[in-house]
């Protein structure tokens, strides 16, 4: 019989339950590895921000609660390693927090740090590569340079596999690809090799489906209001052998359901096309799955097959786009969608009287199936939350924009209130701009505290 692991994962992205982590271990001590993921693409402009501020930052300080939390585990006798991507754009600044934290507590653990995904210089024109373009839109990187704030390659398992290889009990990362921190515990556990593309299709099937966490336990499934317990929805655990055999569970006990219709709507979330899955370690093709409901919240994938990857690696960019603000007011009564729609219209005439002009600019009649229209008919309700929307390259005129929200509360339609939030502020906008760069212009370090 093959030999698995069980690998668990209990961060879908920087903001999921901070008491998971802990939850999940003591809920499946058999844990051999559990993953977190941090990082979805406006991660990164965030971290950017703060670290703008502080240069020590960069990072999901949201993971060291999860470390002081994990520390009495450990101490106990848990010997669950974790892999992360909580380093963003700082994975050492990260990496000596932890390990700041597990000194004080008298833990002795190695902590892999994981660096080189960063190519913000590369991008910004310093002779090793080549011209960069817009992977959607095909536009230079000219458009954009002077607003660059974050370029981060989607760097695959090899240096995850080999953090875990040089005894690393905890292994922190910046952008590695979600699906490749399963991929690079597979590695490290099975020895595969880099060409063995049908085990390493497997593996990344499992990170994909682990990597949003309670997803794949009913999580935004098509069935869940039908599901027992959302309050404590279980996260995963997937059992992974040696041959590339799969099988997606979670702990006894716990809410939700793993069933083999909630792991087809994950297999297809975010995947592109699936006959062509592109990752950092593989391509797989997700057509020629199969997908078993054992009972009792086991489901077995199988017929991963793997091809070779790309030569590039796929670069999150962010660059600033200027501010944005948006504000509400609620309408209640008799034709409450109509009255909305004209208080919408009456701010936006009112700023361009006053000489301003806005390119970016929305009004929502929420209530009214407004969220995607045209995927249900509008409707007239007797109360509509009006959300009005601007973007603009200019903070001032944002500004502005938001003192023409209040004046509705006596100008404006009887059946008026919601108005008690204050001005809606300026924020900053951190536009995406994703490019591709050559494998062999990305540097990847791997050192181990």
């Amino acid at each position: 019989m093959a030999r698995s692991i069980r690998i668990g994962n209990a961060q879908g992205f920087w903001g999921d339950s901070v008491d998971a982590p802990a939850r999940l271990l003591q809920q499946q001590p058999d844990l051999d590895y559990l993953t977190l993921d941090y990082l979805a693409e406006v991660s990164l402009s965030i971290l950017a921000r703060q670290q703008s501020r502080d240069a020590h930052l960069g990072y999901a300080r949201d993971f060291l609660a999860v470390v002081a939390q994990v520390i009495p585990l450990w101490k106990s006798g848990h010997q669950t390693r974790i892999v992360c991507n909580a380093g963003g754009l700082n994975p050492l600044a990260c990496a000596e927090a932890c390990a700041a934290l597990l000194r004080e507590a008298g833990v002795d653990k190695r902590i892999g740090v994981v660096t080189g995904d960063d190519v913000l210089a590369k991008l910004k024109g310093d002779g090793s590569c080549p011209n960069f373009s817009n992977w959607e839109t095909g536009a230079p990187v000219s458009t954009v340079l002077d607003s660059l704030v974050t370029a981060n390659a989607y760097i695959g398992a090899a240096p995850v596999a080999e953090a875990l290889g040089q005894g690393a009990d905890l292994v922190v990362t910046g952008r590695v690809a979600d699906p490749s921190l399963a991929v690079g515990i597979a590695q490290h556990e099975f020895g595969w090799a880099s060409n063995d593309y049908h085990r390493l299709a497997a593996a990344t099937i499992g990170g994909h489906l682990l990597e949003c966490g309670t997803q794949v336990c009913g999580g935004i499934s098509t069935g869940w209001l039908d599901l027992a317990d959302p309050a404590q929805m279980g996260f995963p655990v997937i059992e992974l052998g040696e041959d590339g055999g799969l099988v997606v569970t979670k702990p006894a006990n716990t809410g939700g359901a793993v069933t083999e219709w909630t792991v087809k709507e994950q297999l297809l979330y975010e995947i592109g096309d699936p006959k062509n899955y592109l990752s950092p370690d593989c391509r797989v093709d997700f057509t020629t799955l199969t997908v078993e409901d054992q009972g009792n919240d086991r489901v077995a994938v199988s017929g991963a097959a793997g091809s070779a990857p790309t030569e590039t690696y796929k670069v999150s960019a962010t660059h600033r786009d200027g501010y944005w603000a948006h504000g509400t007011l609620t309408i209640f009564g008799r034709d409450a969608v109509a009255k909305a729609q004209r208080c919408g219209e009456i701010i936006f005439e009112r700023l361009r009287q006053a000489g301003y002009d806005y390119p970016r600019k929305n009004i929502e009649c929420l209530g009214s199936n407004a969220i995607a229209p045209g995927v249900l008919p509008p409707r007239d309700s007797g109360e509509i939350v009006l959300r009005v929307s601007v973007a603009h390259e200019d903070k001032e005129a944002v500004e502005r924009f938001a003192k023409e929200i209040a004046p509705l509360v006596t100008s404006g339609p009887q059946g008026t209130t919601g108005y008690a939030g204050g001005r809606p502020r300026a924020t900053p906008v951190f536009g995406y701009w994703p490019c591709l760069i050559k494998r062999d212009r990305v540097t990847v370090k791997v050192n181990v505290l």
